[in-house]
């Protein structure tokens, strides 16, 4: 039996879109575990302060462990599953990712960017991510062979009472 030519394009198109939609290739950002978050920069001094500052300039914020040490943390802060990692991206603009490493999923083992060096690094399992260009994507390592990108999380500009706020 034979088809018509529009119903074998059709079938081609379909299992085309299948094959697509199905792909492996796509990245899991989604390992961290549910963690509150919320940080407020009531105004532009003190995100002059505390914030980034210009484009690959980085802080961590933990607030259990009162980092930045000065920090003026209220009671409605929440810094995530194990912490904040506030960058400056190429562009200027803030990004932040949780600080837990998506393979280890530890509230303790935290990424970090080493003196001289523009990714950040697990010191666990060795994985390396992209942080001022690519939001996060696994370069090396166990993250980038499983494909788990770092968690990332909402910077908004507020209103009056609050200049930027960091939530999920």
């Amino acid at each position: 039996m034979k088809f018509p030519s529009y119903i074998m394009m059709a079938v081609v198109a379909a299992a085309t879109a299948i094959f697509t939609l199905s792909s492996c290739d796509s990245l899991n950002d989604e390992r961290i575990p549910y963690a509150e978050v919320r940080l407020t920069f009531t105004t532009e001094g003190v995100w002059n302060i505390y914030g980034v500052a210009g484009a690959t300039s980085s802080r961590r914020y933990i607030k259990s462990e009162h980092i930045p040490t000065d920090f003026p943390y209220t009671a409605l802060d929440q810094t995530g599953w194990g912490g904040l990692l506030v960058v400056c991206d190429i562009m200027g603009d803030p990004q932040v990712y949780d600080l837990s490493c998506p393979v280890e999923m530890r509230r303790d083992v935290r990424i970090y960017i080493p003196a001289d060096e523009v990714h950040a690094r697990c010191p666990q399992c060795e994985s390396t991510y992209e942080v001022f260009t690519n939001y996060g994507v696994p370069l090396s390592g166990p993250a980038a062979r499983n494909g788990y990108a770092l968690k990332r999380y909402h910077v908004v500009y507020g209103g009056p009472a609050e200049y930027l706020v960091i939530t999920r």
